[in-house]
């Protein structure tokens, strides 16, 4: 399996990697923009606008567990299905926030990080130390929202990540390939970014429950997520 197969697993998989009509070193396409704070800002009111919500907190803990999920089932899933993890750090990936799964993510003429026996570095350090780190600062400052309910929310969305993965595995036939995915789920999950952002369980199938809440509860018509901590209490 390719990197661009990767959206049979679902579209929070996928990337578009199509070199595109514009310059090498410019945007693939209208609309899109560098993972940094423009891109940020609109993000948050487009999600704002989409859930019908006024209280800018809420739009930008969703629009960054979006983003969180979609780079994370991105490596994840290549670390399982292809033994490799993509470069997501360079400049060459392009982001629209107007846009959702699949066609949010655009990395024109896509490399694969130096391979390694584990991947469980090459993510980490990429994405969530990376990346994620950024878009996790970039966000606080754009709307003053709490760190660890950040955290959280990545948190959340790499296990959801596995969720989707483990089953797609399971029924394709890759049992190793599922259980390949808990373990570096598991690994991830020890991060000090993720550490203590909530349990993973994996009887009957992979299970979270994460220690914040993403606060969609407050969304109009809203509720609560099947991780959230609030369940508990």
């Amino acid at each position: 399996m390719h990197l661009g197969d990767l959206d049979s697993v679902g579209p929070f998989f996928a990337l578009r990697t199509d070199a595109g009509p514009a310059a090498p070193d410019g945007p693939p396409g209208d609309g899109y923009l560098p993972l940094a704070e423009p891109a940020v800002r609109a993000r948050v009111a487009t999600v704002a606008e989409r859930l019908g919500t006024a209280d800018r907190r809420v739009a930008a803990s969703i629009a960054f567990q979006g983003i969180a999920g979609r780079l994370l089932s991105i490596a994840l899933g290549s670390a399982v299905l292809t033994g490799r993890v993509p470069d997501l750090t360079g400049p060459t990936l392009w982001w629209h926030p107007a846009r959702t799964a699949p066609d949010d993510l655009w990395l024109p003429r896509p490399a694969a990080l130096p391979p390694g026996t584990d991947p469980v570095p090459l993510i980490a350090a990429s994405v969530l130390h990376d990346r994620l780190a950024c878009l996790h600062h970039l966000t606080r400052a754009v709307v003053p929202i709490s760190g660890r309910l950040l955290w959280g929310n990545a948190a959340s969305s790499l296990a959801g990540s596995l969720r989707v993965l483990h089953t797609w595995c399971l029924e394709h036939g890759r049992p190793e390939d599922a259980a390949r995915a808990v373990t570096l789920t598991r690994a991830l999950l020890e991060d000090p970014l993720l550490r203590d952002t909530g349990t993973l369980t994996t009887r009957g199938g992979p299970s979270f429950r994460r220690r914040s809440c993403c606060l969609y509860y407050r969304v109009p018509s809203g509720g609560m997520c099947g991780d959230c901590v609030l369940r508990t209490r």
